[in-house]
């Protein structure tokens, strides 16, 4: 993830308010894709994000599973 990246809150926070003004309307087309494409932007950083997560989670798991397992004795 590039350093000048937002968080996972700061991103979603802010994916939110780029839904929010979509929804809302009354925006020029120009004004309408340059948000989409903010918000296609902060869905890739959430992704990313979420998917590092999902890394650590996994490493995890599975590291507790292999210290669970009974080694057989000689």
């Amino acid at each position: 993830m590039a350093d000048d990246e937002p968080g996972y809150e700061q991103a979603r926070d802010e994916l939110a308010q780029v839904v929010a003004k979509l929804e809302a309307g009354g925006l020029s087309l120009e004004d309408s894709l340059a948000l989409w494409e903010r918000g296609e932007a902060l869905a890739r950083v959430c992704e990313r994000h979420l998917a590092g997560a999902r890394e650590k989670v996994e490493a995890v798991l599975r590291e507790a599973e292999s210290e669970d397992t009974p080694r057989p004795s000689h």
